[in-house]
């Protein structure tokens, strides 16, 4: 019988993804089905259907841990700004608890991410670790001595909401959010805001990825469009140095697949932060789109 073993669920927008993990970290059992699009109770059919063929699979009975996009209010106990918007408004912790008999841990999936990185990842040992996402969303985790960090709100870590910091004149007012508000960061460093800038600037519409590529082939437009995008995150992670002044910043999402962010940002960034140097090391993930399945394994402690 296997001893340990730590089983962590990743709830997704297209897919429900698990990976039980062995006390060292070690993946012994991966699988992944669609999540149900716009159907609670399906999803809570998927999730623990999902669990039971691999408890079967491994002969044992495992800890749980659950990533999830938004988070639990702490008002109601309901799940809260998840753009899986099905889940709003439900008791997702306590219903998951009831329907799998046992306690379960959850928390933000940008939580989970960064607590992966931290725990064995690119940021292991770090004492404060902020780890970013930069995808169709911009969101982040907070963990402080290896634990998550999140707040008497429920939302610690939620960088893409705020404002682009030290904004140029045409930045502002910036692009709508779909928070309301206008200019947020997110609008500025997912992966549609890079591509709405590159299309305002060249009229060319293409995919953040294809600007990447693009950008590596020589192609001038497609290098301006990432040099802003570069500049841009320096200001926006500068703002997060000066208060948070993280060890490690790990970035994860799609973008985290541009191999330059890691050496141009870095030299970007100490014009914004207040300090005669910067220590915090910027890293690329160790675990890349499997950190916040990991991490959700992790919530149980390593």
């Amino acid at each position: 019988m296997l001893a340990k073993v730590k089983t962590g669920i990743d709830l997704g927008g297209s897919k429900i993804e698990l990976i039980a993990l062995d006390a060292s970290g070690a993946e012994l059992l991966r699988r992944r089905v669609p999540t149900p699009q716009g159907d609670y109770l399906a999803t809570l059919d998927a999730i623990s259907g999902l669990i039971g063929q691999a408890e079967a699979a491994l002969g044992v009975e495992t800890s749980l841990g659950f990533g999830t996009p938004g988070a639990i209010s702490k008002a109601t106990g309901l799940l809260k700004n998840s753009n899986s918007t099905c889940l709003n408004g439900q008791p997702l912790w306590q219903d998951l608890e009831q329907r799998l008999g046992r306690p379960v841990r959850m928390a933000n999936d940008a939580d989970c991410f960064a607590l992966s990185e931290a725990t064995d990842g690119a940021a292991a040992g770090a004492g404060v670790v902020f780890g970013v996402i930069l995808g169709t969303g911009v969101g982040a985790g907070i963990i402080v001595n290896g634990k998550p960090l999140s707040g008497p709100n429920a939302i610690a870590g939620e960088w893409g909401h705020n404002p682009l910091p030290w904004a140029l004149d045409e930045e502002r007012p910036g692009p709508a959010c779909y928070c309301g508000q206008q200019g947020c960061i997110e609008t500025f460093l997912s992966g549609p805001g890079l591509a709405r800038s590159h299309d305002q600037a060249s009229g060319r519409h293409l995919t953040a990825v294809e600007i990447v590529a693009l950008a590596e082939q020589g192609d001038a437009a497609c290098e301006q469009s990432l040099r802003l995008y570069e500049d841009r995150l320096a200001r926006a992670l500068a703002h997060v140095i000066n208060l948070l002044d993280p060890d490690v910043i790990v970035l994860g999402g799609g973008l985290s697949n541009c191999r330059r962010l890691y050496a141009n940002v870095p030299t970007l960034w100490g014009r914004h932060v207040f300090s005669d140097r910067v220590d915090t090391r910027l890293a690329a993930p160790a675990f890349g789109d499997s950190s916040g399945v990991r991490g959700a394994a992790w919530l149980w402690g390593s």
